[in-house]
């Protein structure tokens, strides 16, 4: 388990591609590798990888297909940064909301407001079906941040980000067009589908 808090970010050192298949290498800071080892969680952009390769610094995580088509990371190329989170863990304070690194979609950056001390980005979501579960003043992750809900419309729906996180992740360099993680709030998925099959029951 995440917490959308995100610890750094760090550029792809190398990139290793095979066919549906690919391995990226970090160079982890010194306070992220404390007790890391191979078979351990670390969230990227919001996806969950796992440790394929300890080598000093130098980390390596292995990419399957299903991770390349649902989420951004097979657009990334060397020197692209990415948000970085370690796994959770037991009695550690969770200031975001627990998430499950398990990315569902990605969304299109459509609109971005930047004004004194605020940036609202707006999200136009691929998967049109998704948008029944993202709610105003709702949980969402995207790129592996914990964030907030806030207009919706039609298939879009806008954060509100603050300096500071601008300065901890990668959001403060993604332009209109690109692509981000979307990781939806698992508790708001069971509430809605509880509901629509309540209402068909009936």
């Amino acid at each position: 388990m995440f917490t959308g808090i995100v610890q750094t970010t760090v550029p792809i050192i190398a990139i290793e591609e095979k066919n549906y298949f690919r391995t990226h290498y970090l160079r982890l800071p010194a306070e992220l590798l404390l007790d890391l080892s191979i078979g351990s969680s670390v969230a990227h952009n919001g996806c969950c990888l796992t440790v394929t390769g300890i080598n000093s610094n130098m980390v390596s995580f292995d990419l399957m297909k299903e991770t390349l088509i649902l989420t951004n990371l097979g657009q990334l190329g060397v020197g692209d940064e990415v948000n970085i989170e370690r796994a959770a863990r037991l009695q550690a304070e969770i200031g975001g909301h627990l998430m499950s690194g398990h990315v569902r979609c990605t969304a299109e950056l459509t609109k971005i407001i930047t004004s004194e001390n605020n940036r609202q980005i707006w999200c136009s979501m691929q998967n049109r079906q998704l948008m029944k579960y993202i709610l105003h003043k709702g949980y969402i992750g995207v790129e592996g941040i914990s964030l907030t809900v806030g207009e919706i419309t039609g298939s879009c729906f806008c954060v509100h980000v603050i300096p500071e996180t601008l300065l901890r992740t990668n959001l403060g360099q993604k332009r209109l067009g690109e692509s981000v993680n979307i990781e939806l709030d698992p508790q708001t998925q069971v509430i809605v589908n509880t509901v629509e099959r309540v209402l068909v029951s009936k």
